[in-house]
């Protein structure tokens, strides 16, 4: 992939993990971006106000204030750069509420350089609402095209479903679910369960946004890794 460097406007790195914090910044470097790194939620939120234009890699998962408060403090504080968060692979309650927290992504760790480099130019694109609003109405036009079964597995995924227990609450086979959500990927255009999921909460966020009934959000259904 080509990565667009923009050497003045950083990647901010809050996690505890010093190894993970040494590799991020590596890896920045790599593309000629500079990376600031902190090791906890309070020593960020400590420096966010004098930070400048770039993008947020957090951990949600840390000792002592964990990724979803530092979010709701960020907030307050009326911090505005874009945050990706970082989640447990299979982890979709925590990205899901993450991204209505105001993140505009999330990453499954573990997860490849090349998902965190589309994710990070992603963020940097999104520094008007404008974009965000267009990707979110593009979501909404995806699940509009999906069956009423695929919306519903799509919405149990979000609820963070396993396919046998997604089987267990429509009352089909765990193979015919494998059935409808190979389906549902290929209608959304997504390969993974996190991309589906992302693509849903976009939309969710629209409909709340916009009040448009388009989609409904997740649950209401009975039963049921980037802009450049």
């Amino acid at each position: 992939m080509t990565f667009e460097p923009a050497p003045r406007r950083p990647v901010y790195i809050v996690d505890d993990d010093a190894a993970f914090r040494r590799a991020v910044e590596r890896l920045m470097r790599s593309v000629g971006v500079t990376a600031v790194s902190f090791e906890s939620g309070p020593a960020f939120l400590k420096a966010a106000p004098d930070l400048a234009d770039g993008c947020v890699i957090l951990d949600v998962r840390m000792p002592g204030m964990g990724g979803l408060e530092l979010q709701k403090q960020l907030k307050l504080i009326g911090f505005k750069r874009p945050i990706i968060v970082m989640t447990l692979k299979g982890d979709m309650e925590t990205a899901v509420r993450a991204m209505k927290g105001g993140a505009v992504d999330f990453i499954e760790k573990p997860f490849d350089d090349e998902k965190l480099l589309d994710a990070i130019n992603e963020a940097m694109a999104m520094e008007t609402a404008p974009v965000h609003d267009r990707e979110g109405m593009e979501a909404v036009k995806r699940i509009a095209r999906l069956s009423p079964r695929e919306r519903q597995v799509l919405d149990k995924l979000v609820a963070g479903r396993l396919t046998k227990q997604i089987a267990y609450d429509l009352g089909i086979s765990a193979r015919t679910v494998e059935v409808h959500r190979a389906r549902m990927f290929a209608r959304l255009g997504t390969r993974t369960p996190a991309e589906a999921v992302r693509l849903a909460v976009l939309a969710q966020l629209t409909h709340v946004h916009d009040r448009s009934p388009a989609v409904d959000p997740p649950g209401k259904v009975v039963s049921r890794a980037l802009p450049k």
